[in-house]
């Protein structure tokens, strides 16, 4: 289907499948990419109010209609939930930032052997560079909306929204607001955060205990 021109104040999501990598050494990073543009496909489907390009392990979303700011913004995380939920069904995860700003797309003419589409605007630099760059590093599985830029007329307590319960400050991170699309009930975020950041815990003693062993072995060696 062929994405229409666009030029306008948006949502812009930027999504990344973690790991590619090693997916790539393992021989399934071909799955993960059906697995990725199956579901923003079927989503698409049936939701044609969000429209997105995937090129390689990398997604671009963005919304091109709603009657208000939180409409917008709603739309936008009810499909990344579905997306990331799709794919953590089959074991892979992604990375995703969210901006807001100008966003332009535009169908460029097409040449033999050659297609040209442009892509720019702050929200999708924003995005972008949010999710390769930002700091905090963003971790497999982690989602959140960029704060700068945001229009000062949303609001976030809007109570026809459910998708905004689950948009939370993070620690000390005052730049962005994360998004628990993996949670049914927002009580459970803080429970969650505490298993994820154990995770990381287990994770780091486990290389810790690795170095170790293999130096005690090098020594007596």
């Amino acid at each position: 289907m062929i994405i229409e021109d666009f030029d306008g104040k948006t949502f812009v999501a930027f999504l990344d499948i973690s790991g590619f990598k090693e997916l790539m050494k393992e021989g399934k990073a071909a799955d993960a990419m059906d697995r990725f543009y199956q579901a923003g496909y079927e989503y698409h489907e049936t939701h044609h109010e969000v429209e997105g390009i995937f090129i390689s392990d990398c997604g671009i979303l963005f919304v091109r209609t709603g009657y208000s700011i939180e409409q917008k913004l709603n739309t936008i995380l009810r499909v990344i939930k579905y997306i990331n939920r799709s794919m953590i069904d089959y074991d892979f995860m992604l990375t995703t930032s969210i901006a807001f700003g100008q966003f332009v797309y535009r169908n460029k003419i097409e040449i033999r052997g050659i297609s040209k589409n442009a892509i720019y605007g702050n929200a999708y630099v924003d995005a972008f560079m949010n999710n390769e760059n930002g700091l905090p590093k963003l971790q497999p599985g982690q989602c959140r909306l960029v704060k700068e830029y945001l229009p000062k007329e949303l609001n976030l307590n809007h109570q026809l929204f459910d998708e905004f319960k689950f948009l939370k400050p993070k620690g000390n991170d005052k730049k962005h607001l994360y998004y628990y699309w993996n949670l049914n009930n927002f009580e459970d975020i803080s429970e969650f955060e505490k298993e994820y950041n154990d995770s990381y815990k287990w994770k780091f003693q486990g290389m810790l205990t690795a170095l170790k062993k293999t130096y005690n072995n090098s020594i007596t060696n």
